[in-house]
């Protein structure tokens, strides 16, 4: 379990949200608390999110991207491809991290063992040491609740932040919308 960050993706109705917490930890000890560790792509099209070393993340959010570029935008091809990528590359197998990303049709989860995982429910996926909360939150809110899409994903977090000790409540969001 990594015990750096939250991140949680919904796939709502009407839009597509992925949200983390702001907490940069190092053992037992918050190193920052306003870090940003998500990501709008291919032009505001896809969302993604990062649990795992701060240091590899750009890396991975940018050999990610090109893979979305080399697939023309189909988020299903890129992330196989870049699942294979990940796999084989040396240095890269050896990280323990995870992605989230997702459009308006699709949401992955992306493991550093090469795992491709699209959730059982289809809309809600959460990594991270307070991933389990997060995704707890989400799924109690989503089916009791008649909240936008955006407000779910940051009560749950806040709920994750106010449970896992890794995570906090500085959370940034980014939204997909359906075109009108």
């Amino acid at each position: 379990m990594f015990h750096a960050t939250t991140i949680l993706a919904y796939k709502g109705k009407n839009k597509s949200v992925i949200g983390g917490d702001g907490q940069v930890s190092f053992g037992n000890t918050v190193l920052k608390g306003n870090a940003v560790k998500i990501r709008k792509i291919k032009d505001g099209k896809v969302l993604a999110g990062f649990a795992g070393s701060t240091a590899d993340a750009f890396n991975l959010f940018d050999m990610f991207e090109e893979n979305l570029e080399h697939a023309k935008g189909d988020l299903l091809k890129a992330v196989i491809e870049f699942s294979k990528a990940w796999r084989k590359d040396k240095y890269l197998r050896k990280l323990e991290a995870m992605m989230l990303v997702l459009n308006r049709e699709k949401i992955f989860l992306l493991s550093g063992t090469g795992d491709v995982v699209e959730p059982e429910d289809g809309k809600i996926a959460a990594i991270g040491s307070g991933g389990n909360f997060a995704l707890s939150a989400a799924r109690a809110l989503d089916k009791f609740a008649d909240i936008d899409e955006e407000k779910l994903v940051k009560e749950s977090l806040t709920i994750a932040g106010e449970i896992c000790i890794y995570t906090n409540t500085n959370i940034k969001t980014y939204v997909i919308e359906d075109e009108k």
